[in-house]
């Protein structure tokens, strides 16, 4: 089959963080006998059409090299809000949409899959309006955020979704989300997680580690509350170290709060790492800390689950609900509640077997998450597709 994969992050270079889990999935496919080419945003003129692990990327051109800044900062949906990210925007979806023309006229396309609604999937959307190919929808979370705070957002994701031949999303929560927002029925939206290189996640934690959470420090994965819950664990006589490992425009305040709270000496900032140095960086971590608000999915919480490490996540933290037991291997919190976050953290520190169940947890993951395994999902998808097997609906409706 020849699929065409849309995404706004992909990686660049050999250690790139950008869209990892979209690049194992093309991966996977590619390993089961399939044509994958990928479409990605050009950064900074650098369009290409070149070979990512033996993958065909074509890197789209949308606007002049020193503005070409929308992709690959983890901040898309900011970037576009200015008048000139809004034509940047529309720029990349209408260079991505030609591209795709031009990819079917080379070689045949089977099915385009659009990973993220926007800008990829309204890419996909126009090229199928001048009748190119079906497409693929999947929702990762970002995209879903941005439909509670647009009515022209919501308007457009309704006809996006709406022509898709079918539509996914990498949790129930988004599938949910999606489906109320956009009119559509929910059981038409397959709940399927992004794939993780399970081989790389072979050692499991002994446990001595201490706290450890990861993630781009920003407003909305909620680092604060760790720290707070760190301060409280301390003040309880529990001094364990954390460990924070990411990058980004919170880390300054976040170094300062760790000093005004009295834990700097047991916060250790480590930064960006690339994905195959994540088993190595967690170690023999004891608990891990997801305390993100709404998020997606949450692949680190799986990832921290397939080492034998215990999470502790919010229930407001969205998909890693579906990832993250409320017992056992896990414990679901209040959100902004550091002394919920401190007793939780506590009790997976206290309880013997913690990390026995957490690598029982992960075992389960391996089987649902697997390249070949989500390949294979995503290959029975494709197969409807082509043969017809799902109608989009109205897209005037």
């Amino acid at each position: 089959m020849h699929i065409v994969c849309l995404a706004h992050s992909y990686p660049r270079f050999e250690g790139d963080v950008a869209g990892t889990f979209v690049e194992q999935l093309n991966l996977g496919l590619r390993a089961r006998g399939h044509d994958v080419k990928v479409i990605a945003p050009s950064e900074r003129g650098a369009g290409t059409r070149e070979r990512t692990a033996g993958i065909s990327v074509s890197r789209v051109r949308y606007a002049p090299a020193r503005l070409e800044t929308l992709a690959y900062h983890g901040d898309m949906q900011e970037r576009a809000r200015s008048p000139f990210g809004r034509l940047a925007a529309a720029s990349l979806m209408v260079a991505q949409a030609s591209e795709i023309g031009h990819l079917n006229q080379v070689s045949r396309v089977d099915v385009v899959h659009a990973h993220w609604w926007v800008p990829g999937g309204v890419s996909a959307w126009l090229a199928r309006l001048v009748r190119k190919p079906r497409y693929v929808v999947t929702l990762h979370g970002s995209d879903v955020r941005l439909l509670d705070r647009s009515a022209s957002a919501r308007w457009l994701a309704r006809r996006v979704l709406r022509g898709a031949a079918a539509v996914t999303a990498v949790s129930s929560y988004l599938a949910d989300r999606a489906a109320r927002i956009a009119g559509i029925a929910p059981d038409r939206i397959l709940v399927q997680p992004m794939p993780v290189p399970v081989d790389r996640f072979d050692r499991q934690s002994l446990g001595g580690g201490g706290i450890v959470t990861i993630g781009r420090l920003t407003e909305q994965k909620n680092v604060d509350d760790v720290l707070e819950a760190v301060a409280r664990l301390r003040q309880q006589g529990v001094d364990t170290h954390l460990h924070i490992i990411g990058d980004g425009p919170r880390r300054q305040a976040l170094e300062y709060r760790a000093r005004g709270l009295g834990v700097e000496d047991i916060v250790w900032f480590k930064g960006a790492v690339a994905p195959d140095e994540i088993p190595a960086t967690v170690g023999d971590a004891d608990v891990m800390v997801f305390p993100a608000i709404a998020e997606g999915l949450g692949l680190v919480a799986a990832e921290a689950l397939l080492m034998g490490v215990p999470v502790v996540a919010t229930q407001a933290g969205g998909g890693v609900t579906d990832i993250v037991p409320p017992t056992g291997a896990g414990r679901l919190v209040p959100p902004h509640d550091p002394a919920a976050l401190a007793h939780a953290i506590r009790e997976l520190l206290e309880t013997p077997g913690s990390l026995y169940l957490a690598e029982q947890a992960g075992d389960s993951l391996r089987k649902r998450i697997a390249p070949d395994v989500v390949a294979k999902v995503f290959e029975k998808v494709y197969e409807q597709v082509v043969g017809q097997g799902g109608r989009p609906e109205r897209e005037d409706a």
